[in-house]
């Protein structure tokens, strides 16, 4: 049989350690020498000990008749997978390299592979290690087969990339390690709504109003009818190391678009809440940071939500305006008026004996009562200084009084074209 076979062939069939066949076969086959043999039988009692102290105490049998089959297992680790299973290359390590070293280096990949995560979710509390001992877990791996060892390394490896994903793609958008482990999320969840925000050209990470706007806002853009689709894109300056994960969670999010973008399911109720059989929730799939919102009590809760809904998200200053002159006309609140509605409301102000006609401080009164607190100071002085400018315009009689205040409307308010 050809050199190169036989290793792979002996390595399959011959059920002993592996540090027993590698010692076989390199003694065989002139590569380790007796020096080295000797060498070998020096430093196996010592390691012995040391392994013996480490994990119990060196001066009870059966601690030390563990501590055998740990330096045997940790060396067979090491050489098989530094050797891929050769023979031959493992053979030359044990003559080239001492026994102990060898022993060290197969601590080294349990320790490594337990420092990998058991699983995907950020908690501040993992469980209190003592540094002076062994790592959790070390002393079971250390009695575990190179095939358990594979199968566990391959478990945990994708879970620690899409840990590191979801900080890479969390530090985007301004979230750091300590916000994911103080919301227990996961980071799955953390790589999906990444991807989603980032779609939508967003720099910050969503609070839940932001993300329901964010929902809110797709599916205004991208109706069922449009021929426009969303397109669900992987960063170009992603770490390759993170690709494959990536990936494999962009597909689950443009496999969720469907039901992101279907508007007749509240968002609420599809991502926050238990839903029906035929819309399956999206319940843990996406994570957004708690709503400042709820830091607030009931009562301020329901003033922002109400606010929100008046205000249809809009903050800007012409929406603001619009909505503050149709309270102040005592209309139906509009953040946009089409021309023929702003001409209409024109008429009503400049109705003679109209009521309200155009009283500001029903505007003024409506903002108290309604807008959230931290914004009502800065919303009353920008009704104000319009009102200082405008109110002379919109209840002026002149012959040019209705063509004016439109033209201040359609320059300070909201007015479709």
């Amino acid at each position: 049989m050809h050199p190169s076979v036989l290793p792979a062939s002996v390595s399959l069939y011959d059920a002993r350690p592996f540090f027993e066949k590698a010692l076989q076969y390199g003694v065989q086959h002139g590569i380790i020498d007796q020096p080295k043999l000797d060498a070998i039988c020096a430093d196996a009692p010592k390691g012995m000990v040391q392994i013996a102290r480490y994990f119990g105490n060196e001066f009870l049998r059966p601690d030390l008749e563990k501590a055998k089959d740990r330096i045997v297992n940790l060396v067979s680790l090491y050489l098989e997978s530094a050797s891929g299973g050769d023979l031959r290359q493992a053979a030359e390590s044990l003559q080239d390299h001492s026994f102990l070293s060898r022993s060290k280096g197969g601590s080294d990949l349990l320790k490594a592979l337990l420092a990998l995560p058991e699983n995907t979710v950020f908690d501040t509390h993992p469980g209190a290690v003592d540094a002076s001992g062994p790592p959790k877990g070390l002393a079971e791996w250390s009695l575990k087969s190179f095939a358990d060892y594979q199968a566990e390394l391959a478990r945990r490896t994708p879970l620690h990339q899409e840990k590191g994903a979801a900080l890479w793609l969390a530090d985007q958008l301004g979230l750091d390690a300590e916000e994911l482990e103080e919301a227990h999320t996961h980071a799955e969840a953390v790589i999906r709504t990444a991807l989603l925000v980032l779609a939508t050209r967003r720099t910050a990470w969503p609070d839940w109003v932001a993300f329901e706007k964010t929902v809110a806002a797709l599916r205004k853009k991208y109706r069922p009818d449009s021929a426009e689709t969303l397109a669900i894109v992987i960063p170009a300056n992603l770490p390759p190391e993170f690709a494959a994960v990536v990936q494999a969670l962009q597909q689950s999010v443009v496999a969720d678009l469907p039901r992101i973008l279907d508007s007749s399911l509240p968002a609420r109720r599809l991502f926050a809440k238990d839903s029906d059989h035929h819309h399956p929730p999206l319940l843990g799939r996406y994570f957004w940071l708690e709503d400042m919102a709820s830091e607030m009590d009931h009562h301020d809760r329901a003033i922002s939500r109400a606010w929100d809904k008046a205000t249809g998200g809009n903050c800007d200053d012409g929406s603001l305006l619009t909505l503050f002159v149709c309270v102040a006309a005592g209309a139906a609140p509009k953040t946009l008026l089409t021309e023929k509605g702003a001409a209409a409301l024109v008429r009503n102000i400049q109705k003679a004996g109209a009521k309200p006609g155009f009283e500001p401080e029903l505007a003024r009164q409506y903002i108290l009562d309604h807008a959230p607190v931290q914004y009502q100071e800065a919303y009353v002085q920008l009704w104000a200084d319009f009102v200082d400018e405008a109110q002379a315009a919109l209840q002026s009689d002149s012959a040019f009084a209705q063509q004016d205040a439109l033209a201040l409307l359609r320059r300070e308010c909201n007015v479709k074209l």
